[in-house]
């Protein structure tokens, strides 16, 4: 079997892919269910269809595209990713995956290449967080992450619920029925840009992913006293906004000491309430992300959060409020789909190193489900979700090129 990819028709499709934006180019815009989403989605099922494969879309949008292997009743190898993106995104996030995923099919059918088990394209609704405040919500609810019945409470910024939009946008059908059976996937392999820049720094073209960090959110709310910027004494005030900046940097201060490089936490929004120049800050909402490949660490952060609220709040006079809006559990990948791709690799005589996930992905919740991996590819300076996110067209061939590898290999 030799394989081929062909590297100009993949590059055209993603810069066409990119054209379908509420942003202008180079920057990419593409929110779940908006009229710009569904013009992407019918040009991506359009390719499929092109490429011979049937595609199926479940009631929240997940789309699956498969060529029919030999044995219908086997189990399927799955691969693929998300076409959604963030406001002011660049072009390749997801994206790879998704094409990168159609041409490595295309490039096994051109072989004369024939799986015994089927092999399905799954392109995942809304990876990001953007519209309903829950990422990854395809795959959750296609892994059972999230209930049907908490998946019919989101709601986006107008006040849509998720079944009203959905619908709106054509999905009929119940949520009920999106979760998978058990054993529908053989295997599930992601391909994916790394979103950071340890592949560039250290000039190797492809990293191999065997563990996925998983993120705990928290909404926080600090109540304290406002009041008038030159009339309150400073010994009389109880400022929201210094509280909240000694916790901002209590959070940071927990994931820097908590001894494992793989600790992060971000403290990504700070609203303000009156937000005056000359009124002492009497409310203020943060949203803090905290990531670890541990389970165990990463909770530990999460204490230490809760004692560092406990002390803040008695000296300053403070009231703090956590939520915890989702704690989801870490990710092992399978040791036979990452044995599959380090062959790959060998076969094509290509570089390639372990590593950890720290952004999450769909593959996250579909490791629940089945048994999963990941291949990366560098990007210029480990830059994501901005305009300038670049992936090299020979990378995005060399991932593309090891994925159709692995792909035969598990479907024989």
């Amino acid at each position: 079997m030799s394989l081929t990819i062909d590297r100009g028709r993949l590059l055209s499709e993603i810069d066409e892919l990119a054209s379908f934006s509420d942003a202008e180019a180079p920057a990419v815009t593409r929110i779940v269910f908006t009229p710009t989403d569904l013009k992407a989605r019918a040009w991506m099922k359009a390719r499929c269809q092109e490429t011979g494969l049937s595609v199926r879309q479940d009631a929240v949008g997940n789309t699956f595209a498969r060529w029919d292997g030999s044995d219908p009743a086997a189990s399927v190898v799955g691969t693929g990713s998300h076409i959604d993106a963030i406001p002011n995104a660049g072009k390749f996030d997801g994206v790879v995956g998704v094409l990168g995923g159609l041409e490595a099919i295309r490039s096994l059918q051109r072989s004369g290449f024939r799986p015994r088990h089927s092999i399905e394209l799954l392109i995942f609704t809304s990876e990001e967080p953007t519209r309903f405040g829950v990422g990854c919500l395809g795959s959750r609810l296609l892994s059972g992450a999230l209930s049907s019945e908490a998946a019919k409470k989101l709601t986006d910024n107008d006040g849509g619920t998720l079944d009203e939009v959905r619908r709106g946008a054509g999905f009929g059908g119940d949520i009920e029925r999106v979760k998978l059976p058990s054993g529908y996937y053989k295997a599930f392999v992601e391909l994916h840009i790394e979103q950071g820049p340890l592949l560039e720094r250290q000039q190797i073209p492809l990293g191999i992913v065997t563990n996925i960090a998983a993120p705990a959110s928290l909404r926080i709310s600090i109540e304290g006293s406002g009041g008038h910027a030159g009339g309150v004494l400073m010994p009389d005030r109880h400022d929201a906004l210094c509280a909240a900046a000694e916790l901002i940097l209590a959070i940071e201060s927990a994931a820097r000491t908590s001894g494992a490089i793989d600790t992060v936490a971000t403290v990504g929004i700070c609203e303000v309430f009156p937000a005056a120049v000359n009124s002492i800050p009497s409310r203020v909402r943060l949203s803090a992300d905290i990531r670890d490949t541990e389970l165990q660490r990463r909770d530990s952060i999460m204490r230490s959060i809760e004692t560092a609220s406990d002390s803040i709040s008695s000296k300053r006079q403070v009231s703090i409020h956590s939520e915890l809006l989702n704690a989801d559990a870490p990710a092992d990948c399978a040791p036979a789909i990452i044995e599959a791709l380090s062959q790959s690799c060998r076969k094509h005589e290509l570089n390639f190193i372990p590593m950890v996930s720290r952004a999450y992905h769909d593959s996250l919740f579909m490791a629940r489900i089945a048994p999963v991996a990941m291949l990366f590819i560098p990007c210029r300076n480990g830059y994501s979700h901005r305009p300038d996110e670049y992936a090299s067209p020979e990378d995005i061939a060399r991932g593309t090129l090891v994925l159709a590898e692995t792909l035969a290999a598990l479907s024989r």
